[in-house]
C-alpha cells in the first residue's frame, strides 16, 4: 500500500497536468463538448479562487493514502515551539527538493497531525500560480489544499480569514530544485525578499521550517555549466518559471534498480520558533533587508542544532545562494 501511495503521487506530479490537458482536447473534440463549454463558463467564475483561499477539501486531506505515503519514507513533523492561533505565520519551507513531497505531506493534507501540533492554525501550501491555469488539474490541486503563490493570493490570505493562517512558502522555488543534492545542502535565499516583505506589510510572524532528508529521496542528474542539457534547463525556467529536472530513486520491485520511486529514507520536517514581524505599511528596503537577516539566521540556527540528530554531520553546512 506504501508502494502504490507514492507511485499515486509520483505519477500524479509527473502526468496529471498533461493527461489534463490531452484530456481536455478530446473532450473538445467530441460530441461532449457542450460539458467543456458548461465548465469553461464556470471556470470564469471561479478563475480568483486560487488566489482567493483555495477550496481545500478536509475529506481528500484526511484521505487513507496520505497515512500511507507518510508511512513509505516515513514524514515525521516535529514542533520546537507553540504557534499562537490569535496570529497569523508565513512558513518558509527548505529545501526544494525535486517533489517537496515533505512539503505537501505535512502541510497539503492532515495525516502528518498538524493540527495535533498547532491547535487553530489552518496551512495553505503555496505554489506557482500557472499550476491553476490547467483546467480540471487546478481543480485537484486545489481540493488538496494549495494556493497560488503570488502577491495577491499572500495578501488576501493574510487580511480576509482572520488570525490562525499559516501561508506555507517553498522560498527557493524551482531555481533550488535544480540545486537539489544529497552530499550538499544548498538554497536559494539571499535574495528571496518577497516573503519578508509581505511578513512586514502584514505583521505576520515569520517561521523558518526545515525538512532533513528531502534532498535524499530522489538523486537527480546534474548537467555541466555551458552544456545544451543545462541551457535548455535554464531557458526553460526562464520562459517557463520552472525547470525540468532528470532524477532517479529506486526500482517498483527491487531496492537496488534504479527507477522513479523515491529511496526509503525518513524526511524529518522541523518546524522553528516564530520571529515576530512589525506591521509596516510600505516597509523599505533596509527594514527588509534587517529581518530578512534575522530570518536567516533563525534558519541556520534551525539546521545547525538539529542536522547531527537527523543524521547528519557535525561539519555539514547550508550554503545560501
Amino acid at each position: 500500500m506504501q508502494v502504490l501511495a507514492v507511485l499515486k503521487w509520483i505519477l500524479t506530479f509527473l502526468f496529471l497536468g498533461p493527461v489534463c490537458v490531452l484530456l481536455i482536447t478530446w473532450i473538445f473534440c467530441s460530441q461532449l463538448w457542450p460539458l467543456l463549454a458548461l465548465y469553461m463558463v464556470w471556470l470564469l467564475s471561479d478563475w480568483k479562487t486560487p488566489e482567493r483561499g483555495g477550496r481545500k477539501s478536509e475529506w481528500m486531506s484526511k484521505w487513507t493514502i496520505w497515512k500511507h505515503l507518510r508511512d513509505y519514507f516515513p514524514i515525521r513533523l516535529h514542533k520546537t515551539a507553540n504557534l499562537d492561533p490569535q496570529q497569523n505565520y508565513i512558513l518558509g519551507y527548505h529545501p526544494h527538493g525535486i517533489m517537496s513531497i515533505g512539503a505537501f505531506c505535512n502541510f497539503g493534507t492532515d495525516r502528518a497531525e498538524f493540527s495535533h501540533l498547532f491547535p487553530g492554525l489552518k496551512p495553505y501550501l503555496t505554489t506557482l500560480g500557472g499550476n491553476f491555469k490547467v483546467p480540471f488539474y487546478r481543480d485537484y490541486l486545489l481540493a488538496a489544499g494549495m494556493c497560488s503563490v503570488t502577491h495577491s493570493s499572500i495578501d488576501y490570505l493574510m487580511s480576509h480569514h482572520g488570525t490562525g493562517n499559516a501561508v506555507v512558502i517553498v522560498v527557493g522555488g524551482s531555481a533550488e530544485a535544480l540545486h537539489c543534492n544529497a552530499q550538499s545542502h544548498i538554497l536559494t535565499l539571499k535574495n528571496r525578499k518577497g516573503f519578508v516583505k509581505k511578513a512586514l506589510i502584514h505583521g505576520s510572524s515569520l517561521v523558518p521550517v526545515y525538512s532533513f532528508g528531502e534532498n535524499e529521496v530522489l538523486h537527480q542528474c546534474h548537467f555541466a555549466t555551458g552544456s545544451w542539457k543545462k541551457s535548455l534547463q535554464d531557458m526553460f525556467q526562464h520562459w517557463v518559471g520552472f525547470a525540468p529536472c532528470i532524477f532517479y530513486g529506486q526500482g517498483l520491485f527491487s531496492s537496488t534498480s534504479k527507477g522513479i520511486l523515491p529511496f526509503r529514507k525518513p524526511i524529518n520536517t522541523v518546524v522553528g520558533k516564530p520571529i515576530p514581524v512589525p506591521r509596516i505599511q510600505k516597509p523599505s528596503d533596509e527594514q527588509v533587508q534587517k529581518y530578512h537577516a534575522l530570518y536567516v539566521s533563525a534558519l541556520l540556527e534551525l539546521f545547525n542544532t538539529h542536522k547531527e540528530r537527523f543524521g547528519l554531520q557535525k561539519s555539514d553546512s547550508l550554503i545560501l545562494l
